[in-house]
């Protein structure tokens, strides 16, 4: 609701003096869930389109109308496609094929196919997904179209393919590539070579060989049509931007008047009420800035894209009243729920929601993409139909009537109702804020009701928590942790078992999309011990459930529950027994320490006594097999994944003290000490210890000996972490410490437990600086990477993990080892 701020300019200038983060690779902007997460991969918000973490547009608009002027300052009007010839994500095409090498000539559109099959696109290996099963190493494609009009703006080829390709146009060579892609791109052709296409008929003709892997082939033509941009609109011109633990904010002049804009997604891990409603505030706070008063409207729309898994895919939206609020929703009309699994994909099912209070007299109205360039229009239709179309927008037009030197507020909400998150074995599990059967409307109620405190709430949860990462670590380490904290958050869906425990499911984003994956949970855990360990239970529950309902029968932990977001058994292709025991043993025994009860491990002992005896034949000295950095390789004798085996033994003989079973504590205890010991000479290498036991000429980062610290084990002596610290800063490159002796790439969330080994606070900073400077200095413009290279700041692999909740693991320490 509107508001005269008076006292706001003062606190707002205060804040952004101190301000927590004013640079980072992408800002969070939208941030619930893996599906609904929303980003600007810009410093600028309005040079670009506004993304998913995956990067794909999911477009946020705003403009604001200062008298007769008006200003873009968020997202930027969408490209329009025109299909020309549809790829079968919008629908199924034949052509002829064959998997035997044909004769030259083949190209050409005179070539006789007779001989060849026919089949449907795609064209893949997935038999989940193929129309057409390809298994061999080629495949050679024929597709025959007609064109009634050859008038195109700009010709796009869409092509899906996996592995290398070659595509022809009448017979002539369009385009050629190595390698692969992981989803459909739109590659720019000639113009030379569109004027190949004729009224009449016209043939596509593709040559795929896949040389590893997956197998993959889809293809079509899109045109994208010129628009001619509103020269009335102009860009205004953003003076600052800040981040804080659940809010981004931006400062923006429009002419005669100043916007603030603030994203506040409200992901209060210490209120549970609050942080599982999957609603996120847009708070929008205008002023005159030249003495005068003027009349100020700014209007803000959501592309129904969000919505959608790919932008061909059609979508349905309305308009309707409920309670105190006007609503408009969108989604797709196939609904397919929980019908895709894998990583680099978005939601198409359920709903999402932009919610206004009726009482402030907002517009609300949904237009399509290509009326994007009126953002006030001078008549709008309302009406209850549905409104079918590809790549909907719904906007609100908030009017903050004649407007003098006071900031004026108001505020819109956007939800969103997936109606099922995930399937949890032979169960489709609801999200936790709809399990009892709780309505988005009640939740944007609800939500909107609570408005003030809820703002109040995340300004105390802002300034405490990094105030606290301050003291820590210092300032730099708490914009780390500033970057880390929606983040990690959002890679997650919360639900409930059928159980009724709780059940808080990582997805392995940008890596291979696996779903409550261990060595994922374990890297993120330090942010989820601080300050709720009941969400840190709900990420071990599953795994925990899988094995004590005998779904996973080995007698050791299992590496993931499936493929986001189906979560019915691993399906990673190979096992890593000594890191998933060890992970699960260490993580259960933080649990019991930050809840000051052995409840939990009590709950699980059976299952926790397999895994620890596991370890203890198989974990001092590692056998070739795969830890958490599968990426680097298999690798035997890993001196690292030893200490976690070791540690995790050591857990086990704490928690069953606490459990009263003293011959048991006494006896592992006992192993976990003898191993620490004859750890320190197999990977004694002088001035540091190596990466695999016998060779001197290794090293790596022992980030798995913090636990040591963190939980009182006292299994090795400081002196093991000072010798490491110090060989380690002989080592760091510009950006950032390397994982080990083997590759010059590191990962950051590593580097902060490493530096937590230091008890000081110089060597701490020492190792953290550079992974500041990475932060503020990376090329890779993408939702923060916790896998990147230390000369170059280049991202390597992995975004908008979870893993980077480890970025809080010195605060973890700063409390609990003391």
């Amino acid at each position: 609701m509107k508001k005269p701020l008076l006292l706001f300019l003062l606190v707002f200038s205060c804040g952004f003096i101190k301000a927590q983060v004013q640079k980072a690779p992408a800002y969070p902007l939208i941030t619930h869930n893996t599906y609904f997460s929303i980003w600007s991969f810009n410093d600028t918000l309005n040079a670009a389109p506004t993304k998913h973490w995956t990067g794909k547009d999911q477009s946020l608009l705003g403009f604001i109308k200062v008298d007769g002027d008006v200003y873009r300052f968020m997202g930027k009007e969408p490209v329009i496609y025109k299909t020309i010839l549809p790829a079968s994500d919008e629908v199924p095409w034949e052509c002829k094929y064959t998997e035997t090498a044909p004769a030259n000539g083949w190209a050409l559109p005179q070539f006789n196919d007779d001989s060849w099959a026919t089949g449907t696109a795609p064209f893949t290996d997935d038999k989940t997904q193929a129309k057409t099963l390809w298994t061999t190493k080629d495949i050679w494609v024929r597709r025959t179209f007609t064109l009634d009009n050859t008038n195109i703006d700009r010709l796009f080829l869409k092509l899906y393919h996996d592995d290398n390709v070659d595509v022809y146009l009448n017979g002539e060579k369009i385009f050629s590539n190595i390698g692969w892609t992981s989803d459909f791109e739109l590659i720019p052709i000639k113009d030379e070579v569109k004027k190949k296409l004729k009224a009449g008929d016209n043939i596509l003709a593709i040559h795929c060989a896949n040389t590893a892997g997956a197998a993959w082939l889809d293809v079509g033509l899109v045109d994208m049509v010129k628009q001619k941009p509103n020269a009335n609109i102009k860009l205004a011109k953003q003076t600052s931007v800040e981040m804080n633990a659940t809010q981004t904010k931006y400062k923006f002049r429009c002419g005669k008047a100043d916007l603030l804009l603030t994203f506040t997604s409200p992901l209060l891990l210490t209120d549970m009420d609050v942080f599982t409603r999957p609603i996120s505030y847009i708070t929008c706070k205008v002023r005159s800035n030249d003495g005068g008063r003027h009349n100020i409207k700014v209007s803000i729309g959501a592309s129904s894209n969000i919505a959608v898994n790919k932008p061909f895919q059609e979508v349905g939206a309305e308009m309707f009243l409920s309670g105190k609020l006007s609503i408009l929703k969108a989604g797709t009309i196939e609904q397919p729920v929980l019908k895709k699994k894998g990583d680099d994909l978005r939601i198409d099912w359920g709903y999402m929601n932009m919610a206004v209070l009726k009482s402030e007299n907002a517009v609300q109205y949904i237009s399509h993409s290509n009326e994007a360039s009126d953002p006030f229009p001078s008549r709008v239709i309302n009406n209850t139909d549905t409104i079918k179309g590809k790549g909907l927008y719904l906007n609100t037009i908030l009017s903050f009537g004649a407007v003098g030197r006071s900031f004026t507020e108001n505020h819109i909400e956007l939800g969103y109702d997936d109606i099922f998150s995930v399937q949890y074995f032979d169960i489709q599990l609801k999200p936790w804020w709809e399990a009892e059967g709780t309505k988005m409307e009640k939740v944007l109620s609800r939500a909107e009701l609570e408005y003030p405190l809820v703002m109040r709430k995340c300004d105390v949860f802002n300034r405490s928590m990094y105030q606290d990462a301050v003291k820590a670590g210092g300032d730099h380490y708490a914009k780390l942790c500033v970057l880390a904290y929606r983040q990690s958050i959002a890679a997650h869906i919360l639900c409930k078992s059928p159980h009724g425990d709780i059940l808080f499911l990582s997805k392995e984003n940008f890596s291979n999309g696996s779903i409550n994956t261990v060595d994922v949970t374990y890297p993120s855990a330090p942010l989820y011990l601080l300050y709720n360990p009941r969400f840190m239970e709900g990420m071990l529950n599953g795994i925990f459930f899988y094995s004590e309902s005998g779904k996973w029968k080995k007698g050791f932990a299992a590496h993931d529950l499936g493929t986001y977001p189906i979560a019915t058994g691993q399906t990673y292709g190979e096992d890593m027994p000594v890191e998933e025991s060890g992970n699960m043993l260490i993580l259960t025994d933080a649990i019991v320490k930050a809840e000051k009860k052995p409840d939990y491990a009590k709950a699980h002992w059976e299952t926790l006594t397999t895994w620890a005896n596991y370890l203890v034949k198989a974990g001092l000295d590692p056998a070739n097999q795969l830890c958490t950095d599968d990426f680097a390789g298999h690798l035997a004798h890993n001196a690292n994944l030893s200490i976690k085996a070791i540690e995790g033994i050591a857990c086990y003989a704490k928690m069953a003290e606490q459990l009263g079973k003293g011959p048991e504590a006494v006896r592992y205890r006992n192993i976990a000490v003898a191993m620490a010991g004859k750890w320190m000479k197999m990977a004694d290498a002088g001035n540091h210890y190596s990466l695999v036991f016998g060779n001197k000429n290794t090293w790596s980062q022992k980030y798995n000996l913090v636990w040591d610290k963190v939980l009182g084990l006292h299994l090795f002596p400081q002196q093991v972490s000072d010798k490491e610290v110090r060989y380690y800063l002989t080592k760091q490159k510009k950006y950032g410490l390397p994982l080990d002796s083997r590759k010059t790439y590191t990962k950051s969330d590593w580097i902060l437990w490493t530096a937590s080994l230091s008890n000081s606070m110089y060597h701490f900073k020492a190792l953290t600086e550079p992974v500041y400077k990475y932060t503020i200095e990376t090329p890779s413009r993408v939702p923060l990477s916790d896998w990147h290279e230390t000369t170059t700041g280049k991202q390597v692999g992995f975004q908008a993990r979870s893993v980077v909740g480890g970025y809080f693991m010195k605060m973890l320490v700063s409390k609990w080892a003391r």
